[in-house]
C-alpha cells in the first residue's frame, strides 16, 4: 500500500508550527525576565517615583506584548533587551523600563482614552491597550504613522486609534483625555495638551533638548483646573519636531 502523497507536506507544515511555537516560548521566558530585571531597576528608583514594583495589570501587559513584533527583523535578537532600539527614521522604541514607568504613573484604568503623541513603532500604544485603556496615538512621520497602523490591524489591537500629524496640538475632537503621554522631548508642555487634559488627569511627557539634560515631568490637573508639575527622572528621547512653538 502506497503512503498518501498529501504526508510530507503535512509533517513539514506540523514541524513548521512546533517551531512557531518553540519560538514563541522563548520571546515569553525572555518577557518574563524583562519584567524582572524592570522590577530590579524600580528598587532603585522607588523614591523618586514612589512606586516600588509594577502593578499587577501593568507587568501582565510587558509579559504579553510581543515586543519583538514591533521592530524591524534585525533588531529581533534585542527585542527584550532592557535598551532602546532603532525603528527607523532617526526614531527608537523606548527602553521597557521607560515604558513600564511612563504606563505606571498614568494610572489610566480599563476605558481610560489616553493620548499618545509619538507612535512611533505602536509598542507603547499596545501596553496602554493591554492595561485597557483606549488609545488615541499621533505620529508625526507618516512612513512610521503607516506601518504602525497596519502592525496595530494585523496582531488585533481594537482600542488603538491613530492618525499622522503633529503632536504638539494633541488631538482635539477627540479631548478631553483622562491621561496624556508623550513620547518624544519638547522644549516645554505644550498648552494645547494642558487644555486636553481633562480635570483630575495626569501628563507625562519628557522636558529638556537632545543635548541637555531632560527630565520626566508629571504633570496633573486638579479638579480646579489648576496645573502642577513635578520632575521625576533624567531620560533621554528624541525631540518632539513639528511646526509648532
Amino acid at each position: 500500500m502506497t503512503m498518501p502523497n498529501y504526508l510530507p507536506a503535512a509533517a513539514l507544515l506540523f514541524l513548521s508550527m512546533g517551531a512557531v511555537r518553540a519560538e514563541e516560548d522563548v520571546f515569553a521566558r525572555q518577557r518574563a525576565a524583562m519584567v524582572a530585571e524592570i522590577e530590579e531597576y524600580m528598587q532603585y528608583t522607588a523614591a523618586r517615583l514612589g512606586r516600588k514594583a509594577l502593578s499587577h495589570p501593568v507587568a501582565g501587559a510587558l509579559r504579553n506584548v510581543p515586543r519583538h513584533q514591533f521592530v524591524g527583523e534585525d533588531q529581533r535578537p534585542y527585542a527584550y533587551q532592557n535598551r532602546p532600539l532603532p525603528i527607523g527614521h532617526g526614531q527608537t522604541i523606548s527602553q521597557p523600563y521607560i515604558v513600564a514607568v511612563m504606563t505606571e504613573l498614568l494610572d489610566s484604568k480599563p476605558g481610560d482614552k489616553v493620548l499618545e503623541i509619538g507612535t512611533g513603532s505602536a509598542y507603547q500604544a499596545a501596553v496602554l491597550a493591554t492595561v485597557g485603556a483606549d488609545v488615541y496615538s499621533i505620529e508625526i512621520i507618516e512612513p512610521l504613522a503607516d506601518s504602525a497602523r497596519e502592525r496595530i490591524k494585523k496582531l488585533g489591537y481594537q482600542n488603538i486609534h491613530t492618525r499622522t500629524g503633529d503632536g504638539y496640538y494633541g488631538w482635539p475632537e477627540a479631548a478631553p483625555f483622562d491621561a496624556i503621554l508623550v513620547t518624544a522631548a519638547a522644549s516645554h508642555i505644550p498648552p494645547p495638551l494642558i487644555k486636553q487634559l481633562k480635570a483630575g488627569g495626569r501628563m507625562l511627557i519628557p522636558v529638556g533638548d537632545r543635548f541637555n539634560v531632560q527630565q520626566l515631568v508629571l504633570v496633573e490637573k486638579d479638579r480646579d483646573q489648576k496645573i502642577k508639575t513635578r520632575q521625576l527622572l533624567p531620560v533621554a528621547f528624541v525631540p518632539l519636531t513639528g511646526t509648532h512653538p
